[in-house]
């Protein structure tokens, strides 16, 4: 008698935006905020970095930030790593030209994001050097649209889907 074929994979989950943080001015502590409208060639309205070259916005992934956790022995909050957008898991591409989509709003990397000197005063002593290679990656915005908690993340919004 024939093994039964395995079941198909289940479809990977697609990760979430989990917070989303703003602050007006460099240095000022950052706002949670449940949603935030990002401008194309401009960035996340209510920003620091609003309307400023191509540094539009930033994220990281509460996967590095697990892990970061770890290697201190506390606790890194969203909130302290002064990104702007945290999603759920997955690694946020960092290869400059990588494109990732929520939503309608579309978003280019530049780079890769180094972690803010500020890191050892507002998560703790050793975050910042946790942090490196965790930090997340900074995006230029390419189309208009508002950004939610709970939105899903297309890391990979070229792939060709597999077909069924």
């Amino acid at each position: 008698m024939p093994a039964p074929s395995p079941e198909p994979a289940a479809p990977p989950v697609r990760p979430t935006v989990t917070a989303i943080h703003v602050a007006p001015a460099s240095r000022l502590p950052m706002r949670g905020v449940t949603s935030v409208r990002a401008e194309a060639g401009k960035g996340l309205v209510g920003d620091r970095y609003h309307g400023t070259g191509h540094r539009h916005v930033t994220f990281v992934s509460q996967t590095g930030l697990d892990e970061a956790a770890r290697e201190l022995g506390a606790p890194v909050a969203p909130a302290g790593t002064r990104r702007n957008v945290t999603i759920s898991h997955g690694d946020v591409p960092d290869a400059p030209g990588a494109r990732i989509v929520i939503g309608d709003v579309e978003l280019e990397v530049v780079r890769r994001a180094a972690p803010c000197k500020l890191l050892d005063d507002s998560v703790g002593p050793g975050a910042r050097i946790a942090l490196v290679r965790r930090a997340g990656s900074v995006f230029r915005v390419l189309t208009s649209g508002t950004i939610a908690v709970g939105d899903p993340v297309d890391l990979d919004p070229d792939r060709v889907p597999e077909a069924r």
